[in-house]
């Protein structure tokens, strides 16, 4: 503890020298754990644009055991993006609540077709089953959770197969759950890439190296809006809702109530255009506010080729932050939340502006790794062009990273400490973040472009003490996603999170909400406030434990 209080008072060069508590450690277990998935995106010498970019991950739990499941996107045949055997499926994994899984795919019915990008896990029927939708090049679906074990394949029926442009199913990567507009519906979100077609794309080179042409060479798209009708069907309302008329080759999607007006906000990180800020207006449309904001680009006026968002609370402020991959010499903008409508790029204070300068990131996660009451920063790395090597002193693969939160507003890349398997370079894309094993600690998953997905087992071994929060709507969506909470610990100190599955780089994370308690063994206070408008205050509550909560209804 005096470390703690004294490291705001100590120099920039002694903050490295200071531990707070034992190393964030990780155990890679996919081979024991049975998670046998390989991607595969058809690699072509003609390297089309989709290429590199498969694919997402979500962690979720389908069959409501209380241990999450883990599904992977694939890729497809290039360039007619139709074929259709096993190595381009999508597969589903059953966890058997001891750090193993089975593969369910063909059972659950979730295989899926096309050419994948993303994933996103919400109850749209609030049903108690929650359901998956799957973006993609030219085939978006929606996958509705059956609670037997499987799903139903509803995108004709729910009219979410994908936006129009130009005559043209638009390619859809990051999408997002979200309640717009706080009716106790899950609407969706989807960011759109670029007008791409394989059979016009242009022959793109470097040095006499065939490479995957810049995105600049490919017009933006609008992202799209569906409004939930509450009846199993959706209608778009991008145009009406001020959405479509900002087009953006969007990647990553992250939400929150950024200005705290009980209205859930939209981030969204887009391939070497300004970033977008979707500010809600009162649930009926959006503004598009990035600049005004100061999100739109990182420090010097630099646009960045956006990957991965998250959009939470780093500081415990009770602001939610914005954090934003991208490729090497751009480093990962980090905007601290100013409130009243501001944010402030805070990269280089942090810690983080030469640490990253020379990583390519793709999905990352603002998680607390170690339960100390500080999200840490994970990111997962690799170059974008696959034969980078040959005309620069760069490789492919890189590893995945960690900085760890210091609590004093600055974080260290502690990723030399995590261990061995965590530290190989990969081809690393979606990733995302929940605990598999119910033990407290937040475990990762981790999409390899064209290789066998990573499952990593988080062994931090320290005294601290956490809670996960499994809530339930009423009056608000049946996952609580858009739900703020306010966790006060005993010795007065305050931690914030909000529930939301969408995070990183075209994937979904655990929908419970994880708080690290540090040396507090209970919560003296958590105060939740549900996107009804519904406040829920409990007191005195033990910790180290899966709390389930359940929204209260006047009058029930």
């Amino acid at each position: 503890m005096l470390a703690r209080r004294l490291l705001p008072f100590l120099p920039v060069a002694m903050l490295a020298a200071v531990s707070l508590t034992a190393p964030i450690t990780f155990d890679e277990i996919s081979d024991r754990a049975g998670v046998t998935f390989t991607s595969n995106s058809s690699p072509t010498p003609q390297k089309h644009q989709p290429e590199p970019m498969v694919g997402g991950v979500a962690i979720f739990d389908f069959d409501g055991d209380g241990y999450p499941d883990i599904y992977f996107v694939n890729g497809a045949g290039m360039p007619s993006l139709e074929k259709t055997g096993p190595q381009y499926k999508n597969r589903l994994f059953r966890n058997n609540h001891d750090l193993t899984f089975t593969d369910v795919t063909d059972k659950a019915g979730v295989a899926g077709s096309g050419y994948g990008m993303g994933v996103a896990v919400g109850d749209y029927d609030n049903d108690g089953r929650p359901d998956l939708f799957v973006t993609s090049v030219n085939q978006n679906q929606l996958f509705h959770n059956n609670g037997d074990g499987t799903f139903t394949d509803v995108t004709a029926k729910a009219g979410v197969s994908g936006g129009i442009f130009a005559g043209k199913k638009m390619w859809s990567v990051g999408a997002a759950w979200i309640d717009y507009n706080n009716d106790g519906l899950l609407d969706l979100f989807v960011a759109n890439y670029c007008q791409w077609d394989p059979n016009t794309e242009p022959p793109c080179a470097l040095n006499g190296n065939r490479v995957f042409c810049n995105p600049r060479l490919y017009k933006p798209l609008p992202n799209t809006l569906y409004r939930n009708n509450g009846d199993g069907t959706f209608t778009d309302v991008s145009v009406e809702a001020g959405i479509a008329a900002h087009p953006g080759r969007g990647m990553g999607v992250a939400v929150a109530d950024f200005d705290n007006d009980g209205f859930p906000d939209i981030v969204v990180a887009n391939d070497d255009l300004p970033n977008q800020l979707f500010h809600n207006i009162g649930g009926k449309r959006f503004e598009e506010i990035a600049d005004d904001a100061g999100v739109a680009l990182a420090e010097g006026g630099n646009v960045i080729s956006g990957m991965g968002v998250d959009f939470k609370d780093l500081f415990n402020r009770g602001l939610p932050d914005i954090w934003i991959t991208a490729i090497e010499k751009q480093t990962f903008p980090l905007f601290k939340n100013l409130g009243h409508g501001q944010f402030a790029e805070d990269t280089a204070m942090a810690g983080l502006g030469l640490a990253t300068a020379d990583m390519s990131g793709w999905s990352n996660a603002m998680v607390d790794l170690d339960n100390d009451g500080w999200k840490d920063l994970y990111v997962a790395r690799s170059n974008v062009i696959d034969n980078v090597a040959l005309f620069m002193q760069r490789q492919y693969g890189e590893p995945n990273t960690v900085f760890r939160n210091l609590g004093t507003g600055r974080f260290q890349d502690v990723t030399s400490t995590t261990g061995p398997s965590f530290q190989i370079p990969s081809v690393n894309r979606g990733a995302a973040f929940g605990d598999l094993d119910n033990d407290g600690r937040m475990d990762l998953v981790v999409n390899v472009l064209n290789g066998k997905a990573k499952v990593f087992h988080n062994t931090t071994r320290n005294e601290n003490h956490w809670m996960l929060l499994k809530l339930t709507g009423v009056a608000s969506n049946r996952m609580g996603i858009g739900a703020q909470i306010r966790l006060t610990k005993p010795d007065g100190s305050m931690e914030y999170n909000h529930a939301t599955t969408s995070s990183g780089y075209a994937s979904s994370s655990d929908p419970r909400v994880h708080f690290g308690l540090g040396a507090s063994k209970v919560a003296k206070e958590i105060q939740i406030l549900w996107p009804s408008g519904i406040k829920q205050v409990l007191r005195d509550v033990a910790g180290d434990r899966i709390v389930e909560i359940t929204e209260p209804v006047p009058g029930r």
